[in-house]
C-alpha cells in the first residue's frame, strides 16, 4: 500500500469524487475522511470508484458510533472492489461528546478484537493514538497511528514508541496566510482553537510541554504556531515536512480557510514540486 508522503484530510461535506480526482492528480497519496464517518463507509467507496491509485482512509471511524461488525463487513466489500486501497483508521472519540464514554482503552481493545475476529487484517488498521498507552496498543495490535492535534515533538515520540516498521501518520493544520495575526485568528476560530477544551487533546498537549496559559481561551501564539503551519506556501511546506524529518511516514494536511481543496492543492505544489525537481 503506497500511502504517499502527503495525505489530505477532509470532512464529508468538503469532499466530492471530483475533488478526490484533483487531489490524486496533485500528488496526494491518501485521502482521509474525517469526523466519524458512518459504518457503511459508502463515501470511501465512492471516492475509490472515482480514482485510480489514491488510498482512502478513515480518520477516524468512531468506536462509539460505528458498529465494529458493520465496519468489518464494509471493509471486506471495499477490499473486494479496490484491493489494497483502503486503510481503516479507528479512534475512541471524546468524553465531551459521547455520554457512554468510559474505559476508553478497554473499549478500543474490544473494538479491534471484533475487527480482527471478523477478518480485517491488522496491517489495514491504524489507531488515533495520542498517549503512551494507546501508542503501545497501536504498535502491538495494528499497523500504526494516525493522530491529530499534535506537534512534531509528538511525531518524534510516536516514532520512538512504535519503532521501525510501523506507520506514523500525523495530521497537521495548514493555512496559506502570510499575515501571522490573521492566520492565528482564523486558527482560533476553528479547530485547533475551538478544540483545546477537549480532554484527550488538552492532556496530550500538556504531556508535550504546553501550560495552562497556553491552553487558555483559544490558545497562545506559541501553541497555535506549533499546531498550525501558516505563512507563505513555502513556509507551510516547511512546517509540514518537519513531521517527515521527525520520523513520520506521511504528513496529513488539515486545511484551514474558506476553500479547503484549494489550500490542499497549493500545499501539494509547495511540498512536492521541489522534491520532483530535486529528483531530476
Amino acid at each position: 500500500m503506497d500511502l504517499g508522503l502527503l495525505g489530505a484530510h477532509l470532512r464529508e461535506h468538503q469532499v466530492t469524487p471530483d475533488a478526490a480526482v484533483a487531489l490524486e492528480h496533485a500528488g496526494y497519496g491518501t485521502l482521509w475522511l474525517d469526523a466519524s464517518p458512518p459504518a457503511d463507509l459508502k463515501l470511501a467507496e465512492a471516492l475509490l470508484d472515482a480514482t485510480t491509485r489514491l488510498v482512502v482512509g478513515t480518520s477516524v471511524v468512531n468506536a462509539w458510533t460505528a458498529d465494529a461488525a458493520t465496519v468489518a463487513a464494509s471493509y471486506h466489500r471495499i477490499e473486494a472492489s479496490h484491493p489494497g486501497r483502503f486503510l481503516l483508521g479507528v479512534g475512541i472519540g471524546h468524553r465531551e461528546v459521547h455520554t457512554e464514554y468510559a474505559s476508553p482503552y478497554d473499549t478500543l481493545v474490544s473494538y479491534v478484537d471484533t475487527l480482527t475476529r471478523d477478518g480485517v487484517p491488522a496491517p489495514r488498521i491504524v489507531l488515533a493514538a495520542l498517549g503512551p498507552r494507546m501508542l503501545r496498543l497501536a504498535a502491538a495490535r495494528t499497523a500504526g497511528t494516525v493522530p491529530c492535534m499534535i506537534t512534531t515533538e509528538h511525531t518524534r515520540r510516536a516514532r520512538a514508541a512504535l519503532g521501525p516498521g510501523k506507520l506514523v501518520l500525523p495530521g497537521h493544520f495548514a493555512l496559506v496566510e502570510p499575515d501571522a495575526g490573521r492566520a492565528r485568528a482564523i486558527a482560533r476560530s476553528a479547530p485547533p482553537g475551538t478544540a483545546l477544551g477537549v480532554t484527550n487533546y488538552a492532556s496530550n498537549l500538556r504531556r508535550l510541554g504546553f501550560t495552562a496559559e497556553d491552553l487558555a481561551e483559544a490558545g497562545s501564539d506559541r501553541l497555535i504556531d506549533a499546531l498550525v503551519a501558516h505563512g507563505t506556501p513555502e513556509a507551510v511546506a516547511a512546517g509540514l515536512t518537519a513531521h517527515l524529518d521527525a520520523g513520520a511516514d506521511q504528513v496529513g494536511v488539515y486545511p484551514l480557510g474558506d476553500d479547503p481543496v484549494a489550500t490542499l492543492l497549493t500545499v501539494a505544489d509547495a511540498v512536492l514540486t521541489p522534491r520532483r525537481l530535486g529528483s531530476r
